[in-house]
Parts: structure tokens; C-alpha cells; sequence
């Protein structure tokens, strides 16, 4: 590897895996939370679903750091997708 590659890598030292990430994304009908979880970086998530009193002991347990909501999307992009998008919407 060339040192310009190398130097392009992420420091791997920066990755705090104590840092626990939760951005609130809403409630269901029949108070289950919709919610991303993240460990190190709040930009790498997966999206989670638990009851209210299981969500509220989720965050307790992890020492979570909320997160902001996130900005309405300013286009209809491939990138700003969830999974909970897919309830609505048919495949072939």
C-alpha cells in the first residue's frame, strides 16, 4: 500500500465503541418506538423497533447519546432510504 492510500484510511484509534448513539425517528400507532442505533459513529446505524418501556430501558442500559432528528430530505435520493420506507411499497 502506498502511503497516500494509507493516509486515506480512517484512523482506526478514532472509533470510540463506547459511544452509543440513538436518533428518536417515531411512534407507532400501538407505542412501539421506531429508532437508529449506533455504537462509535452516529452515521452508521441500524434502524430498531422496541415498546416504549423496552425502548426507554434500551437507552438507559447503553448510556445513549440522542441525536438530533434528521433534516427533511431536499429530494427524493436513492440515498436517504430506510427500511421502514418498505411498508408501503410493493415488490416485484
Amino acid at each position: 500500500m502506498t502511503p497516500a492510500a494509507a493516509a486515506a484510511l480512517p484512523d482506526e484509534t478514532s472509533l470510540d465503541t463506547r459511544r452509543r448513539f440513538v436518533r428518536y425517528r417515531g411512534e407507532r400507532g400501538n407505542g412501539f418506538v421506531e429508532f437508529e442505533f449506533a455504537i462509535g459513529e452516529p452515521e452508521i446505524f441500524l434502524e430498531m423497533i422496541l415498546s416504549r418501556e423496552d425502548y426507554a430501558e434500551f437507552c438507559a442500559a447503553n448510556q445513549v447519546e440522542m441525536l438530533p432528528p434528521r433534516p427533511a430530505a431536499a429530494d427524493d435520493s436513492d440515498w436517504d432510504w430506510r427500511l421502514a420506507d418498505a411498508t408501503g411499497t410493493r415488490f416485484r
